[in-house]
């Protein structure tokens, strides 16, 4: 199906907007970064410049894509400038009323037939299509994964009011863009963070249970099952604070206490051991 989109608008320029945005400029799509921050939006265009810079290097694009990648960039913090984008993809922090804000203003803005689409990890594309009013038939859950560039799947998640028209053309994007869309229903969590998330949760109770040291738990789940990172090790990743936030998401939202997150879990968010990017979280990264 011809997806009908030319320009992708992406807001927040953090980790996660910062690669969708890359991949989207890489595969020939005019791609408006947006951000609040003048910093982070610097931040953002900087990692670009070193990560394309890189891909010449290894080899993996030449001069010339890298420049026409860079010519498809631009970088704003006056939301403004996404006024013309196909469609709109929401990467900011996973909040609920902080992402409905965002999307009641978009909804304003945007009354064709452009596509709202959200890349959160677990709450509910209902609960935030309630957010955009009669566009709730264009709002849509497109959740890639973490590094963007390198990791092929996106989630695609429809609402109860996502048309079917909405959906084709949000997988049909997302093939463009280099991804293999899977479709996945609306529950917390989807099946990702449905299934990897109590997994981790378990490792963190087998450590404080004393079953295995840290490290041995990610040994025997790496070679015994062939995971790439082990448990603990890809929570540092991900952020133990994240971790607690979507056990949450999914305690509240499957209304069920079996997935409320491991007490030693949460003890190590409250001492701020928040994994790579505090330096320390299950390890010790400071070295």
């Amino acid at each position: 199906m011809d997806h009908g989109i030319k320009k992708v608008g992406v807001i927040g320029s953090g980790q996660m907007g910062g690669g969708i945005a890359q991949v989207a400029a890489v595969n020939g799509f005019q791609t408006v970064v947006y951000d609040l921050s003048g910093d982070a939006i610097a931040k953002c265009e900087g990692l670009h410049d070193k990560l394309l810079a890189r891909a010449i290097e290894k080899g993996r694009m030449s001069d010339e894509e890298v420049n026409t990648a860079k010519g498809n960039l631009t970088y704003v913090t006056d939301m403004n400038h996404l006024e013309d984008a196909d469609i709109v993809i929401e990467a900011v922090v996973e909040d609920l009323d902080i992402k409905k804000k965002i999307f009641a203003g978009l909804a304003e803005k945007f009354t064709g037939d452009q596509i709202l689409a959200s890349n959160t990890s677990s709450i509910s594309i209902t609960a935030l299509a309630t957010s955009v009013g009669d566009a709730a038939d264009r709002f849509i859950g497109m959740h890639f994964f973490n590094p963007v560039p390198v990791m092929k799947l996106v989630e695609v998640i429809n609402g109860l009011a996502t048309s079917e028209e909405t959906t084709k053309r949000t997988i049909a994007l997302a093939e463009a863009m280099g991804k293999v869309a899977v479709p996945a229903n609306d529950r917390a969590g989807f099946v990702s963070n449905r299934i990897l998330m109590p997994m981790i949760n378990e490792a963190f109770y087998a450590w404080m249970e004393g079953v295995a040291e840290p490290e041995h738990i990610d040994e025997i789940m790496k070679l015994g099952m062939a995971h790439p990172m082990g448990p603990l090790r890809l929570a540092d990743f991900i952020g133990l604070d994240t971790c607690v936030h979507i056990m949450d998401v999914l305690a509240e939202g499957l209304n069920n206490d079996r997935y409320r997150a491991c007490p030693l879990l949460k003890q190590l968010v409250v001492a701020g051991r928040l994994g790579n990017k505090t330096g320390r979280g299950v390890f010790d990264y400071s070295k």
